[in-house]
Order: C-alpha cells, then structure tokens, then sequence
C-alpha cells in the first residue's frame, strides 16, 4: 500500500468571469464567485484566465477583474493572473508589470503568444528570459493554454526556467502522465508547484507529486476537487477516490461541451446567483444540452450525498 504524502495538495481554479444581461462584467457576482471558491477550500485564485474570457476582455476589465479579485480574497490565498497577450516582448514584460502591480503572487505567460507555432523551442526559449530579464524580481508561471495554439513545454525547457528561481507556478495540459512525471523530475524546487488541468489522471498525477489541481471541473464543484486533493492518497478511502476519479472521467464531455456557459448555468442549478452570458463564441447552448448538465447535477448530488461533503 502506498504510503500517504505529507505533502498538502492545493486546487486553484481557473476562474470565471460573470457578465451582465448587456454583456459588462459583473463586479457584485465576481464577489460572490471568489468568496464561492474560498469557503470551498481553494489554495490559490487563477484570475484572467481563459475559463474568464481573458481574451474578449480589455486591458483595462482585465485588470479591474485581477484587482477585484484580489481585493476580495484579502490575501486568504495567492492570486495568480495572466499578463501576456502577444505583441513584442517589451509590450507584453509592461503588461506584466501592470498585472504584478495589482498584487498578484505571480504573473502567469502562455505558452502559445511567446512563439508561433512554426517556431522552434530556441526561440520561444530566448524570449521567456528576454521576458524575464525586462521584469526583474516579478515571479512568473506558465500556462499551456489551448489559445491561440497549445505550445507545450517540454520538461527540460520547464527545468531551466525553474532553475531561474522566477518560475513558481505551471499549469500543465499536456495530458501525459509520463511528462508530467518527467517535468516534476526536472523541475523540482522549493517554491515551484505543477498543477494539473487533465482530470482523468488526476489522482495518479497527485500521486506522482503534482502540487494539485487546475481545472475546469472546479468551476462545477470545486469542492468535490478539494476533496480529491485531500483525500488522493488516503489508504482508507480508496475506494472513494476511484467513484471521484470515475465520475470526473465519465463527464468529461459534459463539462466541456459550450463551456463555460455550462458552467455557469450548473452554478444557477446549484442556486449561484449569476447569468450565463459570456463573451466567447462556443456555441449554443441547446435544450438537450442542458438536460445534460442537469443530469450531471443530479448525479453529483448523489455522489456528494453518498461522500457526506460539505457543500457551501
């Protein structure tokens, strides 16, 4: 039987941003929402992420939205945001520093507006330090986001920028165990955590020493992935941990399909006060659809009720 780390595992959302019935960001809701995700046990706050629209926001609600946050967690946890949004690099090393001025623990860079995707690693290499040379003492973390390509990080690249010492955060969606293991050798140091966005190795991957948890799924029940994260590597609640791991994996497409207006009409079905507007363009949100999310929160009822989680 493997024997329980010590090691505390964190979940940090990937958070949402409520929008009015005319489409402006909606201040009194993002409240709610991070005070949501702070009573169910969350480590940390990814703000100004994809899952918040970052992309159809503007500079300025950027910012807005990572200081609300901030304000609003009143330093109960980090708040980590993103802060590069193409351009040359000195446009994107200011931004950062505009986004690390409002309090963020780090500044986080995608991984795919540093390089095009026909470029090789040795350029995206040269301008992650030109980055970090133009915003000196800011700690940064990356993130492989799916926009506009996914660049992923191979692990000796990732164990060169941690040995930078700047590097304590990666959101990782590479969806291989194997790299994930291979990032988590290469890249280990005091401060640096590797969060995991693919849920349907999510225990192996604690297992194999991943910081915790960063997904989609907490934009649902965050509460069922705190659990996860407490409760992985517990001898006497393995069978517990498999019905999570399964349930995660068999709604999968469910949590993914026209997301996040999914997730915001699941918040609704849990009684969250928020609209479904978004800004981004996914798709529409069909009546089967939503018979689908709501069979999805029957479903997660019961699974809640049979583990006796609290629920805030």
């Amino acid at each position: 039987m493997t024997k329980p780390e010590t090691t505390r595992k964190g979940f940090i959302p990937v958070m949402l941003t409520p929008f009015t019935a005319n489409g402006s960001v909606d201040f009194d809701a993002l409240t709610r929402l991070t005070e949501f995700y702070l009573q169910a046990g969350a480590a940390g706050l990814f703000a100004n992420c994809l899952s918040s629209e970052m992309f159809e926001l503007t500079p300025a609600e950027r910012l807005e939205v990572i200081a609300h946050v901030i304000k609003v967690a009143n330093r109960a946890v980090p708040v980590v945001a993103t802060g590069t949004f193409g351009g040359p690099i000195d446009e994107q090393a200011d931004f950062v520093k505009r986004v690390h001025d409002t309090g963020t623990e780090a500044v986080i860079l995608i991984t795919g507006l540093l390089a095009k995707e026909t470029e090789p690693d040795s350029a995206f290499d040269e301008r992650v330090f030109q980055l970090l040379d133009q915003t000196p003492g800011i700690p940064v973390g990356f993130y492989e986001c799916p926009v506009p390509y996914k660049r992923l990080i191979a692990p000796e690249q990732l164990g060169r920028f941690v040995a930078t010492g700047r590097v304590i955060y990666h959101k990782d969606t590479s969806l291989d165990l194997g790299q994930i293991t291979e990032k988590l050798r290469l890249a280990s140091r005091p401060g640096f955590g590797l969060y995991d966005a693919y849920m349907v190795h999510a225990v192996e991957s604690l297992k194999a020493g991943s910081a915790g948890l960063s997904c989609i799924q907490g934009n649902y029940f965050p509460e069922l992935i705190v659990w996860l994260c407490q409760h992985y590597n517990n001898p006497d609640q393995q069978q517990e941990v498999a019905k999570v791991q399964q349930f995660l994996i068999h709604n999968m497409d469910v949590m993914h399909n026209v997301y996040p207006i999914v997730s915001k009409y699941f918040l609704q079905l849990r009684g969250f006060d928020m609209s479904t507007v978004t800004r981004r363009d996914v798709g529409t949100f069909t009546p089967e659809i939503a018979r689908q999310v709501e069979r999805l929160y029957a479903d997660y009822t019961q699974l809640k009720d049979e583990l006796e989680l609290s629920v805030v």
